[in-house]
């Protein structure tokens, strides 16, 4: 049966719809022979080119149904035969399947899918270079706690993390850093923004100092010196810049949440790739090579110092999301900057 069998619906609905809400409503319905149509069904999509922004919202979302309503058991049984290529939509949605039983730390240990997830990680499938279960910095993905949204104003910025104190010698060392361009690191970084359509193009920029930066000036009166586009026009306007320190859990639950929710004019990558996006963009601001070990990477970022920060510029619209963050690497000779909103700026000025 081919895709284009599906035609254009009567209120426009177009065939990718169609087979997305019937995939949909079979991974909703607890079974195993709806389970095992739903992959079938969502295999319908083209891999290629053509069609494949639709045609991954559909099996992703498919994936994210299937495990959420479906039995292990009854999934397993869709795993019986390994791939023998990439290029298959039905191993796609599997693939993306794998990586929601990861999130919820389901599915290791079991002979079929172990299999499965080896000959993945054989063929060179981004999503199995990720552990098989979340890590302890990954506690909070997906997690929503009532009261706490996206942080907006500097008043909530302070109510959740320590804000840091501007010293002296941090404006000093901040007018000495040196900026070290990376196109290709930096849109890395801002993958889980620009994948699922953030209003407007982050800012990632790298910098590198002539010596060790004590911790304690790494601080809004460092960062204020550097030539920041989020920051231009900062004093200029009520209200002051301030840095908060925060922690490598908070920074990759952040990235991970603009992947995965997505943003005001694109849509959200499904939990498996918005975790991919997250360690991505984590790597590229730590400047770590692909290869190392998630271990190794998160005692990296532990030796981090990680800020956020927040101003009053054209930036900063305090009014749907705004992210920015720094880190210090741990010679404290290197920092990165990442700042992202969703605001539409040409909506505002």
């Amino acid at each position: 049966m081919s895709l284009t069998a599906f035609g254009e619906g009567p209120a426009g609905l177009s065939a990718a719809q169609a087979v997305g809400r019937i995939a949909d409503a079979l991974a909703d319905t607890r079974s195993r022979d709806c389970a095992r149509f739903a992959v079938d069904v969502a295999g319908l999509l083209p891999g290629g080119p053509e069609g494949r922004e639709e045609g991954d919202r559909v099996r992703r979302s498919v994936a994210e149904k299937l495990v959420k309503a479906q039995q292990l058991r009854d999934l397993e049984a869709l795993f019986g035969e390994l791939p023998e290529r990439l290029d298959d939509p039905a191993v796609e949605v599997r693939a993306c399947i794998l990586g929601e039983l990861a999130m919820i730390g389901a599915g290791r240990g079991r002979p079929v899918l172990d299999a499965y997830a080896e000959r993945l990680r054989e063929l060179g499938h981004p999503l199995a270079r990720l552990p098989r279960t979340r890590l302890d910095v990954e506690h909070r993905f997906g997690v929503r706690v009532r009261g706490l949204g996206a942080v907006k104003t500097p008043d909530q910025l302070r109510s959740r993390f320590p804000e840091i104190p501007p010293t002296d010698r941090a404006a000093v060392v901040g007018r000495t850093a040196v900026e070290s361009p990376d196109a290709g690191r930096a849109g890395v970084a801002a993958e889980p923004f620009t994948v699922s359509g953030w209003s407007r193009e982050p800012e990632v920029r790298f910098f590198t100092l002539a010596g060790p930066l004590d911790p304690r000036d790494f601080n809004i009166a460092f960062i204020k010196e550097l030539p920041l586009e989020c920051l231009e026009g900062e004093g200029t306007r009520r209200g002051g810049a301030l840095t908060c320190h925060t922690t490598v859990d908070d920074v990759i639950n952040e990235l991970f949440a603009a992947a995965h929710n997505g943003g005001v004019n694109g849509q959200g990558q499904g939990a498996a790739y918005a975790r991919l996006h997250a360690w991505n963009s984590l790597y590229a601001l730590m400047g770590l090579p692909d290869d190392l070990p998630f271990p190794e990477a998160v005692r990296h970022a532990a030796d981090c110092r990680w800020l956020r920060f927040m101003a009053f510029t054209d930036w900063f619209h305090h009014d749907t999301a705004d992210v920015a963050f720094a880190v210090l690497d741990p010679r404290r000779t290197r920092v990165a900057v990442l700042a992202a909103t969703d605001t539409d700026a040409d909506a505002h000025f």
